[in-house]
């Protein structure tokens, strides 16, 4: 057994034990022995899956924003997904959200800051049976620069009963999709470091008017005022 070109094919390589079993022309049994051996931690399933679909590594690449353009950008793209993000499953970075301009920064924000492949996005049109559904992926093609290879089949809702939907809707909802579990993992504990640092700065602000207010409170300030001001609640983390 080559050890030194075991590690390589499992280690460097990230290929899975049946493939490195397959390169060096022993057992898969064999090779799982050989890494128990040498004290290497076998991966597990969704991670060998992971590596399985992204040979050449992470599809993505976080470049932290070093201008004043793209600090807004960064802080609105995570914005966005905060709030109109899919935040259940693991495997997919998905937003779906019905206005062209917000989507379209959302695209900047993933390609940019991420460092993502545009063409490696997927979409999916949501509409209702009324809207002329082709009209409307053409008018997102167009849009977002992108191909009609990307889209899924189209959603189409039923519609029940008169309403306004016709403006609101008149681009459909679009859903824009990424699957990797990396980047959804990366992209959460950035919005997580961002609301700790907004809760921090809440609950100074907090503390500071709590201050001024016992100091006007205090009989030797307030003197003859018989005005007093209640504390402020104090602030919960959600």
């Amino acid at each position: 057994m080559n050890k030194k070109k075991l590690k390589s094919l499992y280690l460097d390589q990230k290929l899975s034990s049946h493939d490195v079993a397959g390169k060096l022309g022993y057992s898969e049994s064999k090779i799982n022995y050989w890494l128990k051996k040498l004290k290497i931690t076998k991966r597990n399933l969704s991670e060998a899956i992971y590596y399985k679909r992204n040979p050449d590594g992470d599809p993505f690449k976080f470049s932290m924003p070093r201008s004043t353009k793209q600090m807004f950008l960064f802080g609105l793209g995570l914005g966005l997904f905060w709030s109109e993000g899919t935040k259940r499953g693991r495997h997919a970075v998905r937003l779906s959200n019905s206005d062209p301009v917000l989507v379209k920064k959302y695209l900047d924000f993933l390609v940019e800051i991420y460092k993502i492949d545009k063409n490696r996005l997927r979409f999916q049109l949501q509409t209702y049976d009324d809207f002329d559904v082709d009209r409307l992926v053409l008018f997102w093609k167009r849009h977002l620069s992108i191909k009609k290879s990307q889209f899924y089949k189209s959603t189409i809702l039923i519609r029940r009963g008169k309403g306004t939907y016709h403006e609101k809707m008149k681009h459909g909802v679009l859903i824009v999709s990424f699957n990797n579990m990396k980047l959804k993992n990366l992209i959460s504990d950035h919005i997580a470091s961002i609301a700790s640092v907004y809760i921090i700065v809440l609950q100074c602000e907090v503390g500071l008017i709590a201050g001024i207010v016992q100091w006007w409170n205090h009989p030797l300030v307030r003197g003859r005022s018989r005005v007093r001001f209640p504390l402020p609640a104090p602030v919960v983390p959600p």
